[in-house]
């Protein structure tokens, strides 16, 4: 039980990734992005993010552009573990939203530089609700059942678990672009990464239906201590009985019956009745002789010392637990980009981002499991990347789009591990992930008139985590994404954006069995997921 409350708080590792980009970092950074699935190559002013270096190209002036998304998706984890409820296939949901996906972006265009700023969520930016929990807070609980069946007829159990946790790493960037020649602009900048990640949960109202209460409901943590005051009892009156089953054997007395002690006068009649009664109650025959009768109060003895200290402990881990945990980092990701352009044509581009090294602190609030102390510093980095996007006019009208993004996974850390191979002194993900994130993706854009256009766009996920990495509350798998919408220039300084997002994922599965007492089970945990986002960007020029 003390396992099943640390995997239900050990929340630091909770995923809020929300749709386009890596195990943790998001892509999905603008309206425009949203129609077309493949911005890297954007000339745009959402370019502030995809492709800084290409800033050059706009014209002269001041840019603004404000966006948001409204993102919500479902996570859906089965297990067969069987004493749980709705075994063999027991479900759970989870409910992720970020109704405030924000971007927003500026740049200045002048002679051959171009100053940027942007804000986005760069990591996270949700919020997660599950209202019957995950498995493996369940499945500890489950275990209740076969522990308790044989001495307590135990065949069922009921919990309330609430959870609801938030994580946002919002990203402040600023930086230079200078056009080298027409062909050739660079950029560098930075950004500042602030991480704030809230966990409220609590378990209650642990209950099971033990023979005893004719098969009613009762909290667990009562009846352990019921059970408790009961075994102490039974080990305080087997132990005084065994001291006086001794004291007889001492005196040459082992190989009689209490009955014969009492008629030789060695004890009274009360105390052959107290002696004949322990004998009754271990179901032996008061016939037994005292010598065997103190091995037998003894064993007894220990035995009820051993289910009162079963009893304590099953009333401390079963009683109400809440956790309230604010954890906070910051780190800083300096950028290196590139931007290349082919007989005015073919645009290139190119964007490096180094890791951003985060370690995220305990502002603890309640614990009632003290596995989050107060000031405890854990990791929750964002890992480098390459990101490459081109663009070329297929005709006069209609425009393609190619993106390419590469993470550096395993060497950045997570705050999570396979213990087995973990290094503390030098923490990576390098033994939970086997190969680096990747994605691709591609989109088509038509202009209808002078004014409007449409554009869709595919995105493909590679995941290259093993099961070590996957968690109920954390996994990553592979996924297809769409995307599609239009723009529309209401004047010619002001530009609408609109598009809708969808990325189907993948199933995984992890065959990591439970230990049982000292019985392996073998358990086949099953995570699914679905995410939609709904967009909607304006874009601004200012001056001639």
């Amino acid at each position: 039980m003390k396992k099943a409350l640390f995997l239900f708080f050990a929340l630091a590792t909770l995923s809020l990734h929300v749709l386009a980009g890596g195990i943790v970092t998001n892509t999905n950074q603008s309206a425009a992005f949203a129609r077309l699935m493949a911005r890297n190559a954007s000339l745009g002013i959402d370019a502030v993010y995809f492709n800084p270096a290409g800033l050059t190209k706009l014209q002269k002036g001041l840019f603004l552009s404000i966006n948001n998304q409204s993102i919500f998706q479902t996570n859906t984890v089965t297990s067969n573990y069987p004493f749980l409820h709705g075994a063999p296939e027991a479900e759970y949901t989870g409910k992720v939203s970020a109704p405030f996906f924000p971007g927003i972006y500026a740049a200045y265009r002048f002679g051959k530089f171009a100053v940027s700023f942007g804000f986005n969520p760069i990591g996270g930016g949700g919020s997660a609700e599950y209202d019957k929990g995950v498995p493996s807070f369940a499945i500890p609980i489950s275990d209740l059942v076969p522990a308790l069946r044989p001495s307590a007829g135990v065949t069922d159990y009921k919990v309330d678990i609430s959870f609801e946790g938030t994580s946002v790493y919002f990203g402040y960037q600023a930086g230079l672009s200078y056009e080298i020649s027409p062909e050739v602009s660079v950029y560098a900048g930075v950004r500042y990464v602030t991480v704030k990640n809230t966990y409220k949960g609590s378990i209650r109202n642990i209950m099971i239906n033990p023979a005893s209460g004719g098969g009613l409901f009762i909290q667990a943590d009562a009846f352990g201590n019921d059970m408790a005051q009961y075994y102490t009892g039974v080990a305080t009156s087997y132990n005084t009985a065994a001291t006086g089953a001794s004291n007889l054997a001492a005196a040459g007395l082992g190989d009689v019956t209490f009955a014969q002690a009492a008629a030789a006068g060695y004890i009274t009649p009360e105390q052959q009745a107290s002696f004949e009664q322990a004998l009754q109650g271990a179901e032996q025959p008061i016939e037994t002789p005292i010598g065997q009768a103190q091995v037998v109060f003894t064993t007894v003895a220990g035995n009820a010392t051993a289910g009162a200290a079963q009893m304590t402990g099953l009333a401390a881990q079963t009683g109400d637990k809440e956790v309230d945990v604010v954890q906070k980092g910051h780190g800083f990701t300096p950028i290196i980009a590139a931007n290349l352009t082919f007989q005015e044509k073919l645009t290139l581009s190119l964007r490096y981002e180094f890791l951003t090294v985060i370690d995220v602190e305990n502002d603890t609030k309640v614990d009632g499991t003290g596995e989050f102390p107060d000031k405890e510093k854990s990791g929750s980095d964002l890992p480098a990347m390459l990101a490459v996007g081109a663009s070329y006019p297929v005709t006069e009208k209609l425009r393609a789009y190619a993106d390419f993004n590469y993470y550096w996974d395993k060497n950045a850390y997570y705050g999570k591990s396979d213990t087995l191979t973990f290094e503390k002194d030098n923490p990576t993900n390098s033994s939970i992930i086997d190969k680096n994130f990747w994605e691709i993706g591609v989109g088509l854009q038509y202009d209808i008139s002078e004014k409007i256009l449409v554009s869709a766009g595919y995105l493909y996920s590679k995941d290259g985590t093993n099961q070590f990495y996957q968690s109920d509350l954390s996994y990553s798998t592979s996924s297809n994404a769409v995307g599609f919408g239009g723009a529309w220039k209401i004047t010619p300084k002001i530009d609408l954006n609109i598009g809708a997002m969808f990325a189907f994922y993948k199933d995984g599965s992890t065959n990591l069995g439970h230990i049982l007492d000292a019985t392996y089970i073998p358990v086949t945990t099953t995570y699914g997921k679905f995410t939609q986002a709904y967009a909607i960007g304006l874009d601004f020029k200012f001056g001639k």
